[in-house]
């Protein structure tokens, strides 16, 4: 037997198509915080996973489809903090507070903000499904959850949802300059969705 040949090549562990899909998922992410959404390419995602350009496109089609499925993704994680917000929502005054953070957060630190940026100039909306199921599933769970912990059950939970990503998105954006402009501090829009939110769950 030769002492000098080569030891024989493990098996490559085969990925569920699943596993394939949430792997490239979490280096998208990674990518998109280290360096902004243009950088989410099929190319960079497959050479940072160790796969082909072409098995990307077949788990995501295009790098649009990519995005909104990333775009999914940071919603669903997402929902599951404010859920977790919402039930302290009765014993926790400064729970208002901990649900605007949350939001504002993602956007900001955590790049949505500029991912929806991204896929709202490429117009191309049609891909956004999987946010809007992870929207409607929130809405949905944040309406049971906030109907148990309030004794006044709230009226406009979609509304309210609206108006504070609304701001977390436009202040992730531009909310910097602006507040330069109009001599507001870093966390003015934060104080105002606070306010507001308890008054937008439950006024007519």
């Amino acid at each position: 037997m030769d002492d000098d040949a080569a030891p024989p090549r493990s098996k490559r562990r085969r990925r569920s198509p699943d596993q394939a899909r949430e792997q490239a998922l979490a280096s998208a992410r990674g990518i998109l915080f280290a360096n902004g959404p243009m950088a989410v390419t099929l190319t960079a995602v497959a050479q940072d996973i160790g796969v082909t350009h072409g098995a990307l496109i077949h788990h995501f089609g295009s790098a649009a489809r990519l995005h909104s499925a990333l775009m999914g993704a940071m919603v669903e994680d997402l929902a599951a903090a404010l859920v977790n917000a919402v039930a302290h929502i009765q014993s926790d005054e400064s729970a208002p507070r901990s649900i605007v953070d949350i939001v504002f957060d993602a956007f900001a630190d955590g790049g949505a903000g500029e991912l929806a940026a991204w896929i709202s100039v490429s117009n191309r909306y049609e891909h956004l499904e999987p946010v809007r199921e992870a929207v409607i599933d929130l809405v949905g769970t944040l309406d049971e959850k906030l109907r148990t912990a309030t004794p006044t059950p709230p009226r406009h939970i979609a509304s309210a949802l609206l108006f504070i990503t609304l701001c977390a998105f436009g202040d992730a954006m531009i909310g910097g300059p602006l507040r330069e402009i109009l001599g507001r501090d870093r966390d003015s829009v934060r104080r105002l969705a606070t306010n507001l939110l308890p008054k937008l769950l439950t006024d007519a």
